[in-house]
This record gives C-alpha cells, sequence and structure tokens, in this order.
C-alpha cells in the first residue's frame, strides 16, 4: 500500500507543480518558482533520493502509469474550471511537438541519423490534410482517414529522400536533409495553385465524428469544457500511440540493431545487419509520425502557411530531443514540454528571452550534456568518454 502510494505521490506532486507554475502570472515570482522547484530537484537527487523512487516506480510501475494517465486526463478540466483556457491551448502544441520530438528521437537518437529537415514531412502532413478540406471541406469525417494516410505519404517520402541519402554519413547527410526541408518550404511558398503560395490554406474545419463535431467541445455535466479541449485527448492519445511505438521499438531487434548501426556502422554491417534497409525504417518510421502530428496541426489552426515550417522549426525539434536525452523517451517528452511552455511564459521578457533561453540550453549542456532524463545507456556511454583519459593515462604508466 506505501509503496503505492510513493509511486503515485511523485506523480500528483509534479502535476499540482505545474498546475501552480503556470497559474503564476507575474514572471519574476514565475521565475522565483522555477529556480525553488530546480533547487529542490537537485537536492533530492543529490540526497540519492531518486535512486529510491526509481525503484519503488518499476516495482508499482503500472500505478505509476495510470497516475499518469488520470493527471493528463484531468489537466483540461482542472485549467477550465481555473477559467484559464490559454494552457489547455499550450499542452495542445506540446502534444504536437512531443509526437515530432518522439518522431526525430527514432531517427537522431536510436539510428544516429542527423535530420535537420525534419520540419518537412511535418508540413507535408499539414498540407495534405489543409488541401484536402480545402476542396472538401463538408467531408469532415475524413479526418480519420487523412490523419494515417498522411503518416502514410509523409513516410513515404522520408523513404524517397533516405534511398539515395543515408550512405551519406555526419555532416554530409544532415547538409542534404536541411537541403530538403528548404526544397519542401519553396516549392510550398510558389505552387500557388496547389497550395495558395505564401498566403496559406485557411478555413480548415475541425474534425467531425457522425454528428459529433469537435467544434462542440465536451459537455461534462454542468461543466463545459471548450473545442481546445477535444484537440488535447486528441492529441494525447495520438502522443499515448507513439510513445508505446517507439518504447516497444526500441526494445526490440530492430532497436537494437538501430544502436549498433549509431555505434559502429561498420561493425554493424559486418555483424549480418541491413543498415541500408534499417535506416530507411527509422527514416520513415520518424516521418510517418510527423506527418500526423502536422494533420492536427493544421485542424487546430484552421491554418496554415510555409512560414509555419522553416528551418528553425527543425532547429527546435533537435533541441527537445537533445536536451531531454537522446534515446530517453520520457526525457524527450520533458524537454518538449520545456521548450513550449518556457518561451509562453517569458513572452513578458520580449527583449531578453531568447537570450535567457539560450543561456539555459548553454547551461544544460554543460552541467548536464546527457539531458534532462537520459536513457541508462547513453548515460553509461557519457561516463566511459569522461573515464576514457583517466584508463589511458594508467594504461601509459603500466607500460612504463
Amino acid at each position: 500500500m506505501f509503496k503505492r502510494l510513493g509511486a503515485i505521490a511523485p506523480v500528483a506532486g509534479a502535476f499540482l507543480l505545474i498546475v501552480v507554475g503556470l497559474s503564476i502570472r507575474p514572471p519574476l515570482i514565475f521565475a522565483v518558482f522555477l529556480i525553488a522547484t530546480v533547487a529542490a530537484v537537485y537536492f533530492v537527487s543529490r540526497r540519492g533520493l531518486t535512486s529510491r523512487l526509481r525503484e519503488i516506480i518499476t516495482e508499482n510501475a503500472r500505478t505509476y502509469h495510470l497516475t499518469i494517465l488520470t493527471c493528463c486526463v484531468a489537466y483540461p478540466i482542472v485549467f477550465t474550471l481555473l477559467g484559464n483556457v490559454y494552457w489547455i491551448h499550450v499542452a495542445v502544441l506540446v502534444g504536437i511537438y512531443v509526437c515530432l520530438a518522439l518522431g526525430l528521437n527514432i531517427t537522431v537518437g536510436s539510428a544516429g541519423l542527423l535530420d535537420l529537415g525534419y520540419v518537412a514531412f511535418y508540413a507535408i502532413g499539414a498540407y495534405v490534410s489543409a488541401i484536402f478540406f480545402r476542396n472538401y471541406p463538408d467531408a469532415r469525417w475524413m479526418f480519420w482517414v487523412i490523419l494515417p494516410s498522411a503518416g502514410l505519404l509523409a513516410g513515404l517520402f522520408g523513404l524517397l529522400l533516405g534511398s539515395p541519402t543515408l550512405r551519406l554519413r555526419g555532416d554530409y547527410l544532415a547538409i542534404v536533409t536541411l537541403g530538403f526541408g528548404q526544397i519542401v518550404r519553396i516549392i510550398l511558398n510558389n505552387w500557388e495553385s496547389v497550395t495558395n503560395g505564401p498566403k496559406g490554406i485557411s478555413d480548415i474545419p475541425s474534425p467531425a465524428f457522425g454528428p459529433y463535431s469537435f467544434d462542440m467541445g465536451i459537455a461534462l455535466g454542468p461543466l463545459y469544457l471548450p473545442r481546445v479541449a477535444t484537440f488535447y485527448y486528441l492529441i494525447l492519445l495520438l502522443a499515448i500511440g507513439i510513445a508505446v511505438a517507439a518504447h516497444r521499438l526500441n526494445h526490440s531487434r530492430i532497436g537494437r540493431a538501430w544502436i549498433a548501426i549509431r555505434e559502429d556502422e561498420l561493425a554493424a554491417a559486418s555483424s549480418g545487419i541491413n543498415v541500408t534497409a534499417l535506416k530507411l525504417l527509422g527514416f520513415g518510421i520518424g516521418a510517418s509520425f510527423a506527418g500526423m502530428a502536422g494533420v492536427i496541426y493544421s485542424s487546430l489552426m484552421t491554418f496554415v502557411d510555409p512560414m509555419s515550417f522553416t528551418f528553425m522549426e527543425s532547429a527546435m525539434i533537435v533541441c527537445m530531443v537533445v536536451l531531454g536525452g537522446m534515446g530517453s523517451i520520457p526525457g524527450v517528452i520533458v524537454g518538449a514540454a520545456v521548450l513550449v511552455v518556457l518561451p509562453e511564459k517569458l513572452r513578458e521578457f520580449q527583449q531578453i528571452r531568447m537570450l535567457l533561453f539560450g543561456a539555459a540550453l548553454i547551461a544544460m549542456m554543460i552541467f548536464r550534456p546527457e539531458g534532462l532524463i537520459p536513457s541508462r545507456r547513453r548515460k553509461q556511454e557519457l561516463l566511459e568518454t569522461e573515464n576514457e583519459p583517466e584508463r589511458a593515462a594508467a594504461a601509459s604508466l603500466s607500460l612504463k
């Protein structure tokens, strides 16, 4: 019983801190609150309590995950009662970026393929949905067909891009993918007969399921949840599905093969792994997740234009993966949430918020290079890298 409470307490406490933190309006008070929270977490970790907490969570994993799910379901209800719908909208954006970051985490974190044009697949999904509903605005029920179809189409584009380019490595691959992202944006900007060019596509209808439309919101007795809450639950389902799929892939033979390719491509090929095919698979799966996220984004915003899919979006998604911890699913989720919420909370510091934001990222890279919640494998790799000079020195002394 007490162990179950030990698995519930940290989640409930974190949820309470999130609600309180987002409800604080004066930015200076929020900054003090944030610093105090970070200091408390650091103190707990230094006391060695995190290892004990990790053991309790592992023993009661089901209770822990159910508590997280309950808090996620309660989130829009709590903020509707608080009269702060804006943070529900921000949470939907967090969910979209979580899906994007989880997809890129497969490509970059697991397979080790640096994709700087990842936003192109996001744009493909968004524009497939927007173009279809511009031509068939009354076919709202087709959203449920467009969602997986756009994911498959984005995955196909990922395979087409990957076929000639994945034989490249490192910086060369990054440059080619960066070029692909720019090409897609330029096409969207200039193919006016299809994409409406720089004006974008507006009046994209909300999804419908039979007689129910997302515009109707959700009625819970006397409580009415607004339109954005329906998108919140939709993106929550998609994010959970993608996270489960990514977890299964990481712990499968395919995931282990990706890690082998990332560590040493030549050794992986020598052991019989089909390097090219598995690279293509990682590229295609990551692209398909981005395509589905793009469909939800276009329906949420009811408008898309090429400037929504610039290189800065790709860079932001890469930062989410690196900040959270490459290869770590919980880390990527936290990284996406931090990089979406913090700029919103610092919006009042319009002149210096990017400076503060950049300083925070630099501090993270210096003091915690493995990420906020690193995977065990990644943490071990960094530890071995740090200890390598000491081993070399010890070896040279033994030779003398």
